[in-house]
C-alpha cells in the first residue's frame, strides 16, 4: 500500500480552501440551529435565506398594506429579519401601548443606518438614538415649542397662509408648486425669519436635494454598508465603495444646510435688527457655549427637514380630500361662511367656532397621515412580550396607516371613507377622545 507524502494536498486540487471554509462554516451554522433552538421570536412569514433572512418576503411598494395582512395571520405582533436586523410590527394599538408607551424606557431610540450617518443626517433630532444628545435636544424643542412662543409666531404664519390663498387665485393650475411652497415658507419664516423666493429658492432647494438623498441610503450598494458597517473603512477607490462619493456630496449639503440658514439669522441679529424665530430665541436663552450653537443649528435644521415636508404631504391630501368629496368641501364652506361671513377670512380666534374644520383636519390625519409608518424605534435592551423574545436592537415599527390603528374597524365604522362626522358623538359636539396617531407613540410622540 503507498504511503501518503506530508506534501500531498489533503484536498481535491480543484476545490479553493476558501471554498471548503465557506462550506464548513455553512453546515456548522446549520447544525447548531438544529441542535440548538432559536429563541422564539414571535411569529412571522419563514425566513427563505439564512443570511439575507426575510429579504425576499419584504414589500416596496405600499408595506403597510402587507404588514396588515401579516397582522391577520400571525397576529398583533410580526417578526422577521433583514441580515442581522431584527424588526416587528405593531398590529394593534394594545401592542403599541404596551411597548412603545408603557415600556418606553427600552423603546424609545433609534436604528441607527450606517449609510445616513455617513451622510452626515445624523444631527437631525428625529434619527438620534435615545441618550443625552436627544435628551438637550428635546430640552431645546420644548423651550422654544411652548405655548408663548407659538402664539406669537401666528402672524407669521398667517401672512404665509394668506400668500398662498393668493397665489391660488391667481394661478389655481399651480396648486401643487403653492402647496409646496407654504411647507416650505411657513418653516423658514418660523425658525430663521427667512422669507423664500417665488421659486427656485437656494436654501430650499439645498435642504430638498439633502433630504432627497436619504432615501438613497438604502439603495443595493450603500445598503451593503447598513448590513455590514465595517465596509465603511473601505478606501474610495476600492471597487464597491463608490458609496463614499454619495456620503461626502451629502455630507456638504447637510452641513450646509445647518450653517447657511443659521448664518441669516445671526447676521440680521448682529445688526441689531432681532427677528422673532425660532433661531432667536434658542440664540437668546441657550449661547453660552460652542455646544450649544451647534445644538441650536441642529435643532433648526431638524425642524426644517420635519416640517416642510409633511406639511406639504398633508395639504396635498388635503386637496384630493376637498376635490373627490364635494359634499364635505360644501358643508365645510358653509361652516366658514356662517362664523365670518364673506368679508373676511379666518384666524385663529375663530377656530373655537369651527368644529367641523377642526374635525375635518382629525379626519385628515387618521385617513391619510404624512408618515403612514410613522418613524421606527428601536430597543436598547433585549425583553419579553407575551412570551416572545424581543432582542436588543429590534427595530418595532407601528403601522399608522393600515387596519391596526387608523383603519381599526372595531373603532372606525367604513375606516377607509373619508367621513369629519365620525369625530361628533350622538349630540353633535367633538369626542373628547380624540388621538392623533400621526405624530408618533412614546417618548418620541411628536
Amino acid at each position: 500500500m503507498a504511503l501518503l507524502h506530508i506534501s500531498d494536498p489533503p484536498f481535491h486540487p480543484s476545490i479553493p480552501l476558501a471554498t471548503l471554509t465557506i462550506i464548513a462554516v455553512w453546515a456548522f451554522l446549520r447544525l447548531w440551529r438544529i441542535f440548538f433552538k432559536n429563541p422564539s421570536y414571535p411569529p412571522g412569514p419563514v425566513e427563505r435565506n439564512f443570511l439575507l433572512g426575510n429579504w425576499d418576503d419584504i414589500p416596496t411598494v405600499k408595506p403597510w398594506a402587507t404588514y396588515a395582512q401579516w397582522g391577520k395571520v400571525y397576529g398583533d405582533v410580526v417578526h422577521f429579519r433583514l441580515y442581522r436586523q431584527h424588526t416587528i410590527i405593531l398590529n394593534s394599538i394594545e401592542a403599541v401601548d404596551d411597548l412603545l408607551e408603557k415600556r418606553s424606557n427600552i423603546y424609545s431610540s433609534r436604528s441607527q443606518i450606517e449609510m445616513v450617518n455617513l451622510m452626515g443626517w445624523d444631527f437631525a433630532t428625529g434619527i438620534k438614538p435615545y441618550g443625552p444628545q436627544w435628551r438637550n435636544h428635546r430640552r431645546f424643542f420644548q423651550y422654544v415649542f411652548r405655548s408663548a412662543v407659538s402664539q406669537s409666531l401666528r402672524p407669521v404664519l398667517s401672512k404665509k397662509v394668506n400668500d398662498l390663498l393668493y397665489n391660488l387665485l391667481l394661478t389655481p393650475e399651480n396648486f401643487i408648486g403653492h402647496y409646496k411652497s407654504l411647507g416650505a415658507a411657513n418653516i423658514m419664516a418660523a425658525v430663521y425669519a427667512y422669507d423664500i423666493a417665488p421659486t427656485n429658492d437656494y436654501f430650499v432647494s439645498l435642504s430638498e436635494n439633502a433630504t432627497a438623498r436619504v432615501s438613497l441610503s438604502l439603495a443595493p450598494g450603500p445598503s451593503a454598508v447598513n448590513a455590514f458597517p465595517i465596509l465603511k473603512y473601505l478606501p474610495e477607490w476600492f471597487p464597491g465603495a463608490g458609496f463614499h462619493k454619495l456620503a461626502n456630496e451629502t455630507r456638504e449639503l447637510t452641513e450646509e444646510m445647518q450653517e447657511l440658514p443659521f448664518r441669516h439669522t445671526k447676521k440680521m441679529m448682529d445688526s441689531g435688527n432681532s427677528p422673532l424665530c425660532i433661531a432667536s430665541e434658542l440664540m437668546e436663552r441657550f449661547n453660552s457655549s460652542e455646544e450649544d450653537i451647534e445644538t441650536i443649528k441642529e435643532v433648526c435644521a431638524s425642524s426644517y427637514a420635519g416640517g416642510a415636508d409633511t406639511t406639504a404631504a398633508s395639504l396635498g391630501m388635503f386637496f384630493m380630500a376637498m376635490a373627490t368629496h364635494p359634499e364635505i368641501q360644501k358643508k365645510a364652506q358653509r361652516e366658514i361662511d356662517n362664523v365670518v361671513g364673506n368679508g373676511r377670512l379666518v384666524t385663529w380666534d375663530d377656530m373655537q367656532l369651527l368644529p367641523y374644520i377642526d374635525a375635518l383636519n382629525r379626519e385628515l390625519m387618521r385617513w391619510r397621515p404624512a408618515l403612514p409608518l410613522g418613524i421606527a424605534h428601536c430597543t436598547t435592551q433585549d425583553d419579553v412580550y407575551k412570551g416572545y423574545f424581543i432582542p436588543k436592537g429590534t427595530i418595532p415599527t407601528n403601522g399608522i396607516f393600515h387596519r391596526a390603528i387608523s383603519r381599526d374597524e372595531r373603532k372606525f365604522k367604513d375606516p377607509d371613507q373619508f367621513n369629519p362626522d365620525r369625530h361628533f358623538d350622538e349630540h353633535g359636539n367633538l369626542k373628547n377622545d380624540y388621538q392623533s396617531y400621526a405624530f408618533g407613540f412614546g417618548r418620541r410622540y411628536g
